[in-house]
């Protein structure tokens, strides 16, 4: 039996970098007139979750292994880690802006050590031989890429295919996501990840159905995906 195609997401101007640089401008200006570090996406809960599972769950060693975050933002995911001990941490986004105010955010939380880097996952512009990490982290980041107006479809396998490339064998995606669900994210990156586990997320009921706000997997890098 053949497999329902994904449905593509309505496009949405979350999807562009045009929107992220006002967006994170703006942000910038709040921060310093107000030290306000703007939105904390899907609420600090779902980040204090990852990081207590990578914490507790996963055999990292906070001195040597390398985690990056997708689409790190203001970096306040980058400031949760480093608090929780993490030595060698990587933020990246496409977004000048953004990389501008998480290097003031990290700066002000005593963290300007932090790698953070302009870095396009979807299309990448050269990538540096030693850019190969234990962890990835992404907490809106693969929704932002499937909104983006033009091409989703080929952007998002874009993004599992790169990703790939730059974890360690075997290594681990921690991914948030508010657009798919549990069965999409999971047929989505079958062919280079292998569905690990779930971490438990708020639910709510309507019309005698029960669902979940947002959706919290991990996945383990395959070493040998299917050539398509």
């Amino acid at each position: 039996m053949a497999e329902k195609p994904t449905e593509e997401l309505t496009p949405s101007d979350l999807g562009t970098l045009e929107y992220w640089e006002r967006t994170y401008s703006l942000e910038i200006d709040n921060f310093e007139d107000h030290g306000d570090v703007g939105e904390v996406w899907f609420g600090t809960d779902s980040s204090a979750k990852v990081v207590r599972f990578v914490t507790t769950k996963l055999n990292l060693s906070k001195e040597t292994d390398k985690i990056i975050d997708l689409g790190c933002g203001n970096g306040m995911m980058l400031v949760d880690l480093a608090k929780a001990g993490f030595k060698r941490l990587t933020g990246v986004d496409y977004s000048q802006k953004a990389i501008d105010l998480a290097k003031k955010v990290l700066k002000e939380e005593g963290f300007p050590e932090v790698d953070l880097r302009v870095h396009d996952i979807v299309d990448p512009a050269g990538t540096a031989e030693d850019f190969v990490f234990r962890l990835a982290h992404d907490k809106g980041t693969y929704d932002a890429v499937s909104l983006h107006p033009d091409n989703p479809k080929e952007n998002r396998e874009k993004y599992i295919k790169n990703l790939h490339k730059i974890l360690e064998d075997k290594g681990v995606l921690a991914l948030t996501s508010c657009n798919w669900t549990k069965a999409e994210l999971i047929e989505h990156f079958k062919d280079y990840f292998e569905f690990s586990t779930e971490l438990p997320t708020k639910t709510f009921s309507f019309g005698g159905q029960t669902g979940n706000t947002i959706t919290q997997l991990v996945f383990i890098k395959k070493l040998r995906q299917i050539n398509k």
